[in-house]
C-alpha cells in the first residue's frame, strides 16, 4: 500500500502544483480575506501530507472494514466534499475558491483509483 501511495502522492503533488502555478500565472491570487496568499510550493506540501493521511486511512480500512474498497471510496468522496468548506468559507475570491476546489478533485482523481485498486472489495 505505502509503495503505491508514495508514487501516487508524488504524481498528485506534481500535478496540483503545476496546475496551481498555471492558475497563479493566469491571475488567480489564492489570497484569503486577510490578504495572505497560498504559496505555490505549499500545494505540493499539503498534497503530500493529505495523501499520506489517505493512505493511512486505506491501510486501516484494509484491516478492519468488511468492504475495504467501497468504504475507502465513500470516505474519500466525503472527505473531498468536506475539503470544499474552507475554500468556500475562508474568504477566497470566487476564482481562487473554484480553483482550489478543482485542485482537490484533481488530486482525488489521481489518488483514489490507485489506492482503491489496492484494496479488496470484500474481506473474507
Amino acid at each position: 500500500m505505502w509503495k503505491h501511495g508514495i508514487g501516487v502522492a508524488v504524481a498528485a503533488a506534481a500535478t496540483t502544483t503545476a496546475l496551481a502555478a498555471a492558475a497563479s500565472a493566469a491571475g488567480v491570487s489564492f489570497a484569503d480575506s486577510t490578504g495572505e496568499s497560498i504559496p505555490v510550493p505549499g500545494f505540493a506540501t499539503v498534497t503530500l501530507f493529505l495523501v499520506a493521511i489517505g493512505v493511512g486511512i486505506a491501510a486501516v480500512m484494509a484491516r478492519v472494514a468488511r468492504r475495504p474498497r467501497s468504504t475507502f471510496i465513500r470516505t474519500a468522496v466525503a472527505l473531498v466534499a468536506l475539503s470544499f468548506v474552507p475554500d468556500a468559507t475562508f474568504g477566497f475570491d470566487v476564482a481562487s475558491a473554484l480553483t482550489l476546489m478543482t485542485l482537490h478533485v484533481v488530486a482525488a482523481a489521481i489518488v483514489v483509483p490507485v489506492i482503491a485498486g489496492r484494496l479488496v472489495e470484500k474481506r473474507r
